[in-house]
């Protein structure tokens, strides 16, 4: 009886053991992190906000440092703003994202952006730090976005609204740096 005990309890070990090597009981799952171990769910309006800011500090964040300008040369300034650059400065300005379904909708169809420069010029040079002597060339656009906009009421009175002659006029500064002077020059210490 004493050795059918000992195979049962050496059973019962091989299996216990198994399960653990294999990953099904929780011996194996690593050091216990107590509540930081449990998963905190983050709320899509704020994972958004996070992307959103990690999106515009890429593409629209940073002054380019480009080089000299030559005499006779195309002193004009970079490209018009992109479609992108316009729909979120526009929805910074003027929301439309966070509304409360079937209660309070707002959309925006029919999008047409129209883009006009209106200023383009060059500051005199002058020492900037981190980068040396450079020129600030200012680039100023006049964007119009003319769109339909919908908005969905749905408590009290469930209604819709409708401006099909919407307009928003957005204005968007593009600077960046030229560098002044023979660049290629390098600079004793």
């Amino acid at each position: 009886m004493v050795t059918r005990l000992r195979h049962w309890m050496l059973a019962l070990g091989l299996s216990i053991g198994s399960a653990a090597c294999i990953g099904c009981v929780g011996i194996t799952s690593g050091p216990d992190l107590g509540f930081v171990g449990v998963p905190i769910p983050v709320s899509p309006y704020f994972q958004k906000l996070e992307e959103d800011q990690a999106w515009h500090h890429e593409r629209y964040g940073r002054v380019p440092v480009l080089p000299p300008l030559e005499a006779g040369g195309p002193d004009v300034g970079l490209d018009p703003p992109s479609d992108d650059e316009v729909m979120r400065a526009l929805e910074r300005a003027k929301p439309v994202q966070g509304g409360l379904p079937f209660l309070y909708e707002v959309q925006r169809s029919n999008v047409r952006i129209v883009k006009e420069k209106i200023a383009d010029y060059v500051d005199p040079p002058r020492f900037v730090p981190l980068i040396g002597p450079a020129q600030l060339h200012h680039v100023h656009y006049k964007c119009t976005v003319y769109y339909t906009e919908t908005i969905r009421v749905g408590w009290p009175v469930p209604h819709t609204i409708r401006d099909e002659d919407a307009v928003e006029v957005i204005y968007i500064d593009h600077n960046h740096f030229h560098m002044v002077g023979n660049v290629d020059v390098p600079v004793p210490y």
